[in-house]
């Protein structure tokens, strides 16, 4: 029986060129398929509009669902500059998804909440929008309503972006499938904690004053090393701050960027809202730690797959791993890959933001597997 879904990619100066290649290299879903996955470059953002009409044209797949990507991680390349894209396609159950684009709960629940409540959707693939202040609360509360989440941060450039049945600006787009397709989601981290968790004693807005009742400074230095504590400037980029994720039975934590230290007042500034009695420790990134913990995120979805079939991947990682983590281009779409087969069709992008459950991370990397029936 021939797969669901198959995938493909080109690299190409020309949107027309990119997109004629994926097609020869997919024609076999031509003319059966019903859902299509597009993801482009950023260099292609602008072409968004002619390269759907053109995909509508060719596939006669009316549904596409997608975004211009900050960059693709596709076979074995990781492609962040000029012009390249990545198609999927699926034959899904007439009734088994729907498109969407939201900017508050209210307008989700409005437009999709009956379909939801019928369907049942087992997971949600999206898109955010990294300049909408409000997205993590509309990610909390889409998950609250629809289920799992997973997906990233796309472009945020000059021309819309975001791609659910036309090209639009939106907060939060996706596509929402229920039953038969089901999923498997893993998430890997790309930081490891250098120190235990700290209690926040004092602390508003995104400033962190104090650290069980000691100066926040002075808990960096003593657990960041002699060498960083001398300079706190070179730990930009390197240490980061984890929130652990309450209720977690993994241990699982987000990951927040050190946006500047304060030596006079002994103050550190997070990348995110910060209140009194919350949890926080400090992380480093790690690519022996994040190669490791990528290993395990794989075991662990392929065990919970359960002998089920995979129809078909989605790999979303962090615009700062790749090759600035792992140390050659492709080495971790690579593992992915090895993981899951090489007959299961596979394509990943990089993302500003990673998206599983019903939060947004960073510096981590984000498997969807889907599986159920084949027709």
């Amino acid at each position: 029986m021939r797969p669901l879904f198959v995938a493909a990619h080109a690299v190409a100066d020309h949107w027309g060129l990119a997109a004629k290649a994926c097609l020869e290299r997919v024609s076999a879903a031509v003319g059966r398929a019903n859902l299509g996955i597009l993801y482009t470059t950023e260099a292609f953002a602008a072409d968004l509009p002619s390269i759907l009409t053109f995909l509508r044209e060719t596939t006669r797949v009316e549904n596409w669902v997608g975004a211009a990507v900050p960059g693709l991680c596709v076979g074995n390349q990781e492609i962040r500059d000029g012009g390249a894209m990545a198609v999927m396609l699926g034959q899904v159950p007439e009734g088994a998804f729907k498109l969407f684009s939201s900017t508050d709960a209210a307008d989700f629940a409005a437009r999709l909440g009956l379909w939801a409540t019928a369907n049942s959707p087992s997971i949600a693939l999206v898109h955010g929008d990294p300049r909408h202040a409000g997205l993590p609360a509309l990610i909390e509360s889409l998950a609250d309503g629809i289920g799992f989440l997973t997906g990233g941060l796309v472009a945020a450039g000059d021309h819309p972006s975001h791609l659910a049945g036309s090209v639009l600006p939106g907060a939060l787009s996706g596509v929402l499938l229920a039953e038969p397709i089901q999923a498997v989601v893993g998430l890997t981290q790309g930081c490891t904690p250098i120190g235990p968790l700290h209690a926040v004693t004092e602390g508003w807005a995104n400033v962190v004053a104090g650290l069980d009742g000691k100066s926040a400074l002075a808990v960096f230095k003593a657990e960041v090393g002699e060498l960083l504590a001398r300079d706190p400037r070179r730990a930009a980029g390197y240490i980061h701050a984890a929130l652990p994720v309450e209720g977690s039975d993994q241990g699982d934590y987000v990951v927040r960027t050190l946006m500047g230290l304060d030596t006079a007042q002994g103050w550190l500034a997070v990348a995110d809202d910060i209140h009194v009695g919350q949890r926080l420790m400090l992380v480093r990134r790690d690519p022996i730690a994040a190669q490791a913990d990528l290993a395990r995120m794989l075991d662990d979805v392929c065990g919970r797959l359960q002998g089920r079939l995979p129809l078909a991947a989605i790999y979303v990682t962090c615009t700062a791993r790749g090759e600035h983590m792992f140390g050659e281009p492709g080495a971790e779409l690579a593992q992915v890959r090895q993981a899951l087969g090489p007959a299961v069709p596979l394509i990943g992008y990089f993302a500003n933001g990673e998206i599983s459950g019903q939060r947004l991370y960073g510096y981590t990397g984000v498997l969807t597997v889907l599986t159920g029936t084949v027709p």
